[in-house]
């Protein structure tokens, strides 16, 4: 066994831990878990932080239980929100949940045996449990005045949108999670994010009070940008770990567009690179920070782990095509989805399959057909120049001729003015 929370402090990953905890660990395998609510049907950037947890809590010898909320998705956590979250309908959440339950199987070893991860769901223990007797067993253990001394209520009571009955009594149902998983599963530890220690703390106090056991958790930093935005947030939106939601290239260009500041902590959180990899890799990043040898080792690694190292050749081809020299051939692989966000933030003009089909002059089809120049004589000026290329090709002749035979899968036609202004012709 290998030490779990010196992993999680060199990493720079660990925010607290109750007392007694770390030698708990140390003294042989435990098991724990960490929730995770079904949301969405994909989890995201966002949630990598604690699937990196289970990882090196894994990998230190020790039984992750991935907890995905069937039951607690129905109340919304409070926790880190400023308003009541939309509650989800059976269906919906039975598609989340399934989701999420593959994309955890990718990251963990779900073996049966030794230390193998187990997926549970609250809504298995929930379902039969009727409101009376929670409120009996459960809810007598602990007080209002305690509930109501959590940060996460307390500032929603302060703001002007208050917090409602269901949300109030996440922190009960989240305790009686941790307690179901001591009692029947031996979970002698809870992890989560930071926002998420009062909830945990309420699951010990409940096992103490109910049972007179020992249980403990730990909590992780929270990860922010240094530019103060939040992380896994584009201005497109979140960066998801499904790729029909967030293609691998624009996953790797995430990680790759990271600032220095941001890639020297994250590739110690995100990579499972050892210390002095690590170490050696930041000094060859300090030596020359234009080649981003930081940002590409993590873009590299994550990628890889999230997806496949096919995908991560895809990227790298999409990348190699958008700002060096790559072949078109690589886009035929591609869903049409997939190449609408390859081109998200470019011009994209429709053109008529038919009127193509009969050919169209390059200056008529980007003057006139289209607005990618603003005049015939722009288009003329800009050849002469030897600005322009068609589908990765000089065009050379005002005069040339396209039409449907230089279709791309039989659908776009890639306009290229000076080195990096991209346009995309979509026949229709």
């Amino acid at each position: 066994m290998t030490n779990f929370v010196d992993e999680l402090r060199w990493r720079g990953m660990l925010h607290d831990i109750m007392p007694n905890a770390e030698d708990k660990l140390n003294e042989g395998m435990c098991s724990g878990y960490i929730g995770f609510d079904p949301t969405a049907d994909s989890l995201h950037v966002g949630h990598l932080t604690q699937i990196m947890t289970l990882i090196h809590f894994q990998r230190a010898g020790h039984k992750p239980f991935a907890l995905v909320g069937g039951a607690t998705g129905m109340v919304g956590d409070p926790s880190g929100k400023s308003a009541e979250r939309n509650l989800l309908n059976d269906e919906t959440l039975a598609v989340n949940l399934t989701g999420i339950e593959k994309q955890l199987r990718q990251f963990l070893n779900f073996s049966n045996e030794g230390n193998g991860a187990v997926m549970v769901n609250n809504f298995d223990w929930f379902k039969n449990f009727s409101f009376l007797d929670f409120i009996r067993d459960v809810g007598k253990h602990i007080t209002v005045n305690y509930m109501m001394a959590k940060d996460s209520v307390k500032k929603r009571l302060e703001g002007e949108t208050g917090m409602s009955f269901t949300e109030f009594s996440y922190q009960l149902v989240q305790g009686y999670d941790f307690y179901y998983l001591w009692k029947n599963h031996n979970c002698s530890i809870q992890m989560g994010g930071s926002d998420q220690w009062g909830n945990i703390v309420t699951g010990t106090e409940l096992i103490r009070r109910k049972d007179a056991g020992t249980a403990y958790g730990m909590t992780t930093q929270l990860i922010k940008k240094s530019d103060g935005t939040k992380f896994g947030k584009t201005e497109s939106g979140a960066i998801w770990l499904n790729p029909e939601k967030t293609s691998p290239y624009k996953f790797y260009q995430f990680w790759l567009n990271a600032t220095d500041a941001d890639a020297k902590i994250w590739i110690r959180i995100f990579t499972l690179l050892g210390k002095e990899e690590l170490e050696k890799l930041e000094e060859e990043h300090d030596a020359a920070p234009h080649l981003r040898i930081l940002q590409k080792a993590l873009a590299t690694d994550i990628t890889i782990r999230t997806h496949s190292e096919e995908a991560l050749e895809t990227a790298l081809k999409t990348s190699e095509f958008l700002f060096g020299n790559g072949a078109l051939s690589f886009l035929e692989t591609l869903s049409h989805e997939h190449v609408l966000e390859i081109f998200e933030g470019v011009g994209q003009f429709p053109v008529s399959r038919a009127e193509l089909g009969e050919g169209i002059d390059i200056a008529t089809l980007l003057a006139e057909k289209t607005t990618v120049f603003p005049s015939k004589g722009e288009v003329k000026k800009t050849i002469q120049g030897g600005g322009l290329s068609i589908n990765k090709e000089k065009v050379t002749e005002i005069g040339t001729i396209y039409n449907t035979s230089n279709l791309i899968s039989d659908k776009y036609i890639i306009v290229q003015k000076g080195k990096k202004n991209y346009f995309l012709l979509i026949a229709e």
